[in-house]
């Protein structure tokens, strides 16, 4: 049935009105969706405007964004990327506020620095060249407290297990885990207090405040701090001291196995730079000897009878110390890509005659500023007049001090490290006496110039 004039004019009228409603509609909710994004931006200054003006600026918020006072931008086209950039911006002063534990991470790579040595090598006085910086967290020999409480067997499986549980540690000490150590300080903390960590003192950290609680009467301290008194170890105030510190850095005398040690080197969390002392094996032994008297009673008596058997346990030890250290030397110097740029060998000899700038190497390897409270210390304790009493003192003339023990060791002793470590005496530049009197004639030199390879 074909429409009139009248029909096709009411339906024109119809489509007409139609579209301005829907055009209407359009409008209006074009409306209410720019005032809801308009409402989120608002909210989103006002929580910016409540944050601290120095992480707005450290944010650096661009000016040309910044919300007008009734809460709209300038113009409709600029919502999305200043909305995307306000967020990003306000993610940014979350982690500021309280998304991180670390504030000096977000300035500065954190480093973590092991110091890995053997008893008698000059590593306590060597340890007091981080100790001194004031922005590192330091521990002295931490793993102490495993080794008495785990009881391991030398060689074999055993060997393999300590190593592992003293890395397992270790790697939760070097991230500020310090409650790891409650499983092993006997007696137990109680509350995470503790009278009993071993050699406190030698750590400034863990003896300035806010670490240093008030003094508690009639608690005995074996390790007390040295120059002030402090109450029982805080553990959970000096793991948020570590946390805060610029960097970490930790001495041991307990791992000798360098390649157990790469889960550390390739943890994500970790930046690890490490540092392997050696030392002459003759100072070490007879180092050790004076030091460790009554376990050396068998070396002595070697010593007054002119008898030293190559196949006594005692020897093969001292023979099994020795190579583990060269292999781990050597390990490091072939700077396999998990180590490179990670692993530094140098000799307690360098550094005894040149303290200062060794400091400063081991400080560009390790990528921290060495500060003049550390160049103080150094100047201060290497030219002493006289060495300091005590087996572990870090006062010496070290210029001096260091082939003391040519004079107090009798040839035959001498003769047994050569047989059993001439390996890793010839690695580290260590010469063999031929007899008594080149081992007593300090003209004589027993070390070797030092190598450019020593350090990597």
């Amino acid at each position: 049935m074909d429409k009139g004039p009248q029909d096709i004019r009411d339906l024109r009228h119809c489509l007409r009105m139609k579209s301005k409603y829907a055009i209407l509609l359009v409008f209006v909710v074009a409306l209410v969706i720019i005032e809801k994004e308009n409402n989120i931006i608002s909210r989103v200054s006002d929580k910016l405007k409540q944050a601290p003006q120095s992480l707005m600026e450290i944010n650096s918020t661009d000016p040309g964004l910044l919300l007008s006072e009734n809460g709209s931008l300038l113009s409709l086209s600029e919502l999305d990327s200043a909305f995307s950039q306000l967020k990003s911006r306000l993610q940014n002063v979350t982690l500021q506020l309280g998304g991180t534990r670390e504030p000096a991470v977000a300035q500065r790579p954190r480093r973590h620095v092991l110091l890995m040595a053997t008893t008698r090598t000059g590593s306590s006085f060597v340890g007091e060249f981080f100790n001194q910086q004031g922005n590192i967290f330091y521990l002295f020999e931490p793993l102490w407290h495993i080794e008495r409480t785990v009881s391991f067997e030398p060689g074999g499986a055993n060997a393999v297990g300590s190593a592992l549980v003293y890395r397992d540690v270790l790697k939760q000490l070097l991230l500020c885990d310090l409650y790891i150590l409650e499983n092993f300080i006997t007696p137990f903390p109680e509350e995470h207090l503790t009278p009993y960590m071993f050699r406190r003192g030698s750590s400034r950290s863990l003896c300035e405040d806010p670490v240093c609680t008030p003094f508690v009467k009639k608690v005995f301290e074996k390790y007390h701090c040295k120059n002030r008194r402090c109450g029982p170890l805080n553990i959970t105030l000096a793991a948020e001291a570590c946390l805060h510190k610029n960097h970490m850095a930790l001495k041991t005398v307990r791992i000798r196995q360098l390649e157990f040690l790469r889960p550390l080197v390739e943890d994500p969390r970790l930046d690890m730079r490490i540092i392997q002392l050696v030392r002459d094996p003759r100072a070490v032994l007879a180092s050790r000897i004076v030091a460790f008297s009554g376990k050396y009673e068998t070396w002595k008596k070697w010593a007054s009878e002119g008898a030293a058997p190559l196949n006594e346990d005692e020897v093969q030890r001292l023979r099994g110390n020795c190579e583990s250290i060269r292999l781990s030397a050597e390990l490091g110097l072939k700077q396999p890509a998990w180590l490179r740029g990670r692993y530094m060998l140098i000799r307690y000899e360098d550094i005894a005659r040149s303290p200062l700038q060794n400091a400063k190497e081991m400080y560009r390897f390790a990528g921290i500023s060495l500060t003049p409270q550390v160049e103080e210390w150094i100047q201060k304790n290497t030219q002493a007049p006289q060495d300091s009493n005590g087996i572990y003192s870090t006062q010496k003339n070290s210029s001096e001090q260091f082939e003391k023990w040519r004079f107090s060791i009798p040839f035959k002793l001498a003769q047994v490290v050569q047989s059993v470590c001439g390996p890793a005496m010839n690695l580290f530049g260590y010469k063999l006496a031929s007899d008594q009197e080149t081992l007593t004639n300090r003209s004589i030199s027993l070390l070797e110039e030092r190598r450019a390879f020593w350090i990597t």
